[in-house]
């Protein structure tokens, strides 16, 4: 799941970007919007993908990037209505600069290439486990299937488990694309799949995990994805 902002005062262009976003990205993000550049300063939530205008608050702007970038690796997709602005952006490594008034076509263009970056940086991170006062880096593509136990889940991996406290809701924002939640009560790696069917899934070391069954047609259509990018 990614976190998208939108800074932007004209309502015009804030339709037009929320409709564009779910276009690309209906099942696989959630919108925030913001005004002005100081209420988004204000927030301590973490974005992955932020469309920023520049208009009327360029310094506000360019603060705002330079320090979610560098912070949160946020990719940064600047709006303007100036060509001059161009030149202001590169200090702060913004992801792409877009000229106003926006044209779809690039637009959605620029926004699937941030999704695609930022699916790619979180696939290879690391997802970080507390057990007791111990943290663990656990590389994700050693997990086959995150199980649900209440207030805990357990990590299955081929040689060993690791219980500890987490939510499922929470672990979505940060497993990536190569997990699919098939259960209120399981995660699956599609790596570790062998085959599927209505209410169920395979996997490759013989174990088989729940699969709701309103979740089958879009499991099927995101492990053909999968299948494809290998």
């Amino acid at each position: 799941m990614f976190e998208i902002a939108v800074c932007e005062a004209q309502d015009a262009v804030r339709d037009r970007l929320q409709t564009w976003v779910k276009e690309e990205c209906a099942s696989c993000s959630r919108i925030a919007f913001f005004t002005e550049a100081e209420e988004l300063l204000e927030t301590e939530k973490h974005f992955d993908i932020l469309f920023l205008a520049m208009d009327g608050q360029k310094e506000e702007s360019l603060k705002i990037a330079e320090h979610m970038g560098k912070e949160w690796g946020t990719r940064v997709i600047f709006m303007s209505e100036s060509k001059d602005d161009v030149f202001d952006v590169f200090d702060v490594e913004a992801f792409y600069y877009l000229l106003k008034p926006l044209e779809e076509e690039k637009t959605k263009e620029v926004l699937h290439r941030a999704i695609t970056k930022t699916k790619d940086r979180k696939d290879k991170e690391p997802l970080i486990v507390r057990v007791e006062r111990s943290y663990y880096h656990i590389p994700k593509d050693k997990i086959w299937y995150i199980e649900n136990l209440g207030r805990k889940v357990v990590l299955h991996m081929k040689n060993r488990e690791i219980t500890y406290y987490a939510k499922m809701n929470e672990l979505e924002e940060v497993l990536g694309s190569h997990f699919f939640r098939c259960h209120r009560g399981y995660f699956v790696n599609f790596a570790a799949v062998k085959s599927y069917e209505s209410g169920s899934i395979l996997l490759k070391n013989g174990e088989s995990i729940l699969m709701a069954k309103q979740k089958y047609n879009e499991f099927a259509s995101a492990y053909a994805d999968y299948l494809r990018a290998c």
